[in-house]
């Protein structure tokens, strides 16, 4: 037992003494009604809400029943904090608990997600899973997990801020979307529109293959120059990359390119479903998954990026598969599209709009941040164990 001041009224208590694991099971889940199921892939980290879910009619073997209230805990991977309380009835993954409290009169139900998000529980659940390439942790250990737990009132009081928050996130969380809906909206509108001259991505500048230098060959790797690869392709704009080349191995395998190249993924099953596109910031190297595009003196590298990044849904519809299964985006689809050919000021004021909307999304994610931050600050102060 820790050495601790308790406050008045609160007392220290284990989990399993308030909460209860829900043994509720469904055979046939399509017979008895439900229809639909949650999978660990369905929980977001951090999010409380159950955002996507599966149809049970598309089949599936679950059996775990939850309803509406219900806390959903992920087992296994603990480290990825996925905690979601239900707001429908369904069947889960066997790899995620379904909790409840045993007393309405002792713990709020509405209380005990928040517990599942402390640091404390995490480190807990982590700490004693087992298993390598998954671990999981189970259900006499998450039951012997030790916090205070305050007075009923204090309870009610710490629900309505952690509601608060969960609202503030909420707002931010839309404030961002409908930015995002008015960025893909001018988009559409601009390139959409009827313009009197285009050009073949094949002329809008020069295009370049990246390259692989040996691995077996130390002298290559881990200098200076960013080496960009699919897995770098998750920002818009790029300053580094996860691994770097020396002068040696740009000339004995890929390419430098310049700031304000424009770097798009061609190959790799990211294609199933997203296009990268990405605008280097600092001159920067690249692998045989690329294309590389300097653009011509008649367009700036940022318009270019913008259209590619509304083109991306035709391209995903040109995406082919190869012999053993990867997904491609063969040349000559990649330049079969046409981009509009305006004068530079014009490109300027459209560049100058979308970055002002981009700037408003930044924000909201930046407060959004921000009261997660918070959020967890204020949990771990006021519910750690």
């Amino acid at each position: 037992m820790k050495n601790e001041f308790l406050k008045p009224g609160w007392r220290r208590v284990k989990f399993g003494d308030v909460v209860r694991l829900s043994k509720a099971r469904s055979q046939d889940p399509l017979a008895d009604g439900i229809e639909r199921y949650v999978g660990l892939e369905h929980l977001e980290p951090g999010d409380l809400r159950i955002r996507s879910w599966g149809s049970v009619a598309d089949g599936v073997t679950f059996t775990s029943v939850f309803q509406p209230g219900q806390v959903l805990f992920g087992k296994r991977r603990a480290y990825q904090r996925k905690v979601a309380v239900a707001d429908f009835s369904g069947v889960c993954s066997g790899d995620i608990y379904v909790l409840e409290t045993k007393d309405a009169q002792v713990l709020l139900p509405e209380l005990l997600p928040f517990i599942c998000q402390t640091d404390a529980f995490f480190d807990h659940a982590v700490g004693t899973s087992a298993g390598s390439l998954s671990p999981r942790t189970n259900w006499t250990s998450l039951a012997d997990f030790e916090f205070m737990l305050p007075p009923m009132d204090e309870q009610t009081s710490l629900v309505e801020v952690l509601r608060g928050f969960e609202e503030a996130m909420e707002s931010t969380e839309k404030l961002s979307a409908a930015a995002e809906t008015l960025r893909r909206s001018l988009m559409i509108d601009h390139f959409e529109a009827v313009h009197s001259y285009r050009r073949k991505v094949s002329e809008i500048g020069k295009w370049y293959s990246g390259g692989t230098p040996s691995r077996g060959n130390s002298a290559y790797w881990n200098g200076p120059i960013p080496w960009v690869s699919p897995k770098d392709m998750k920002l818009a704009e790029l300053d580094s990359a996860e691994e770097t080349l020396t002068a040696e191995g740009v000339e004995a395998g890929s390419k430098l390119m310049p700031k304000d190249t424009i770097m798009i993924v061609v190959r790799g099953m990211i294609l199933a479903h997203t296009f990268p596109v990405a605008r280097t910031l600092v001159p920067a190297a690249f692998n045989q998954d690329m294309k590389a595009l300097v653009v011509s003196d008649e367009y700036r590298p940022k318009y270019i990026q913008y259209w590619f990044e509304y083109a991306a849904p035709r391209y995903l519809r040109l995406v082919s598969e190869s012999s053993h299964g990867t997904k491609r985006l063969e040349s000559d689809k990649l330049f079969s599209l046409e981009v509009p050919k305006l004068y530079l000021d014009e490109q300027d004021d459209f560049i100058a709009q979308v970055d002002d909307i981009r700037a408003a999304v930044g924000k909201a994610k930046s407060r959004h941040a921000d009261v997660m931050t918070m959020k967890r600050y204020f949990l771990n102060q006021n519910l750690a164990s």
